[in-house]
């Protein structure tokens, strides 16, 4: 390394702040997504005291929001709108999408193929502003007139079209954010592609490299859509266009001068082609992170790798002619509704072949049952239980009388949330002594998992039965002042109960987070005993990762290999 360019990279400013290494970017973009996380939840634990105590005053904290959004601590209708809406987006696509696949993503997969850095580091840091300059507008969106964006997070039109200048945020914000994601998925692509190590053939690649490959096309191929209808609808706020507004739209008795000849339902066709890729944009890393936990914790190969691998690849082609299932009524017809009800049912499947060789995969093993394994044991029956409730939300049917009611944010959320989240805090916990040379504490390990695990459950099984019941999501009093809600209400002080009680247990996590960096158990380069290219480098990694040329001679999960001198038998050593 020239002194020139040792000098270019002790800048602190170029090595932590506008870095270009791919695992310093991780990083940012783990902590960042991390903090959403966390503000998404308080967001939530707002709304569900609103839901569980309606037109109570919340003590303490409901003066600190002003007269004109808690008057007297009495949250008014409008701003938990505003809550939901900003929830399901600073959830999805500040949190949860930034940490599987920009965290996750960056640290991980240049690692696991052998390569150096990513195959455009400046495109990388400019994904990662690009993300966090849209998070910022999105905050920002809170402190205009009229607060942010209330539409839902689906913002659809009219409502959305006229909106307060909230909703104009939003669309910023959504745009770079979009942007931030096509930067990084044409990053992905290429240097899956063509930074492989010697010997790393397709078959051989970990699950979890498979896994961001297809995310990284469905980002590609579904976001422009999205960013389209963006542009669409602030022209419509802002330029006097009607891509939305269709004719004889009345506000406040009155015409509105620009409406006429658009269509609402556009948007929804837009949105929807982003939004259900988008689900597997959340799913498909989750599963490649407890791919990887499950092998290294029975000691055994992953059940299935290949079948899995095509798994894997046709539901990303499925994920973009499901769609409409979303729209079943929108009048759509009966024949298009039968077509988007099969392609539903069909794209369960490989969801279902993944599922079932995971469990294969636990047949016979040796199981450890460290912390990483422990959540990614739970992601199991609730990603199961996410997807078997979602069938009948795909039968045009079932789904008239469950849209839009509590049975959707239940089934959504034991996806996204016990599942998908499950999975992350799982992957932290397993890769956490990579990035830092040290374990995270056991006890409070467990002291997160296991309060955090019945807590979830508790949290969005009852919305299973507000569901049924027919109690619509969209209700800020939580039911009260509609007949056929009033069965289900008592669930709401339960539900928001087991919310607070959840987010104590993330104290545990958070102080094992933070004091761990410090005084964690040292580890050395390979503490688990793991056979895949991330191991293979000094811990932490240093600034081109690898300190010696690899070659790969195997799959990525040779464990308890018949005839070899130990248990694992890692994918850069010659002889196992």
């Amino acid at each position: 390394m020239s002194e020139s360019h040792h000098e270019h990279e002790s800048s602190f400013w170029k090595k932590y702040i506008f870095s270009v290494d791919h695992k310093i970017i991780g990083l940012q973009y783990g902590i960042t997504s991390l903090i959403f996380l966390l503000f998404g939840f308080t967001i939530m634990m707002l709304m569900r005291w609103q839901l569980a105590y309606p037109e109570q005053p919340l003590p303490v904290i409901g003066k600190i929001f002003g007269e004109n959004r808690m008057p007297g601590g009495i949250m008014l209708p409008e701003f938990y709108n505003q809550l939901g809406a900003m929830h399901g987006t600073i959830m999805v696509f500040l949190g949860v999408v930034p940490l599987a696949v920009g965290a996750f993503g960056n640290y991980i997969v240049p690692l696991q193929i052998g390569a150096p850095d990513m195959a455009f580091p400046k495109l990388n840091m400019a994904s990662y502003w690009s993300f966090f300059v849209g998070g910022v507008i999105m905050l920002v969106s809170f402190f205009v007139p009229g607060g942010a964006a209330s539409s839902g997070w689906t913002s659809y039109p009219p409502l959305s079209d006229i909106a307060t200048v909230g909703q104009t945020m939003w669309l910023f914000g959504m745009a770079f954010l979009i942007t931030s994601s096509l930067l990084g998925s044409v990053n992905f692509i290429v240097t899956i592609f063509q930074l492989r190590v010697k010997g790393l053939t397709f078959m051989r690649l970990p699950f979890f490299v498979w896994a961001q490959l297809v995310t990284s096309f469905l980002l590609l191929l579904a976001f422009p859509p999205l960013e389209a209808a963006s542009v669409m609808q602030l022209m419509d706020r802002l330029a006097g266009t009607s891509f939305f507004l269709p004719s004889g739209l009345l506000i406040s008795g009155q015409p509105l001068a620009n409406s006429g000849g658009g269509s609402v339902l556009l948007w929804q066709h837009l949105f929807w082609f982003l939004a259900h890729p988008e689900v597997y944009v959340l799913i498909l890393p989750a599963m490649g992170i407890v791919t990887e936990i499950l092998a290294n914790n029975t000691r055994k190969p992953i059940g299935a790798y290949k079948l899995m691998v095509y798994a894997i690849i046709f539901l990303g082609f499925m994920s973009f002619i499901v769609w409409a299932h979303h729209m079943f009524l929108t009048g759509m017809g009966t024949a298009i509704s039968s077509f988007f009800q099969a392609t539903t049912m069909i794209i369960s499947i490989p969801s279902v072949v993944i599922l079932a060789a995971f469990f294969l995969t636990l047949w016979g093993g040796a199981i450890r049952f460290t912390i990483p394994m422990l959540f990614a044991l739970a992601f199991l029956p609730m990603f199961g239980i996410g997807g078997l409730t979602g069938l009948p939300l795909g039968l045009a049917a079932a789904d008239i009388h469950l849209h839009d009611t509590y049975y959707v944010i239940g089934h959504f959320h034991y996806i996204v949330a016990p599942g998908t989240i499950f999975a992350l805090f799982a992957g932290i916990y397993y890769w956490f002594p990579k990035a830092t040379g040290r374990k995270m504490n056991t006890l409070l390990g467990h002291l997160h998992f296991w309060p955090s695990f019945v807590c979830m459950n508790l949290i969005f099984m009852p919305m299973f039965i507000q569901g049924l019941a027919g109690v619509s999501r969209r209700l800020y009093d939580g039911g009260l002042t509609y007949a056929h809600a009033q069965g289900a209400l008592h669930w709401n002080v339960f539900i928001s109960m087991a919310v607070w009680t959840l987010a104590l247990s993330q104290i545990p996590f958070i102080i094992n987070l933070l004091v761990s960096m410090k005084c964690g158990e040292k580890v050395g380069d390979n503490p688990w005993e793991a056979t895949t290219l991330e191991w293979a480098t000094p811990t932490p990694p240093p600034h081109g990762n690898f300190t010696r040329e690899l070659s790969v001679y195997r799959g990525p999960y040779e464990y308890s290999v018949p005839g070899a001198s130990r248990d694992f038998s890692p994918q850069y050593e010659e002889k196992p």
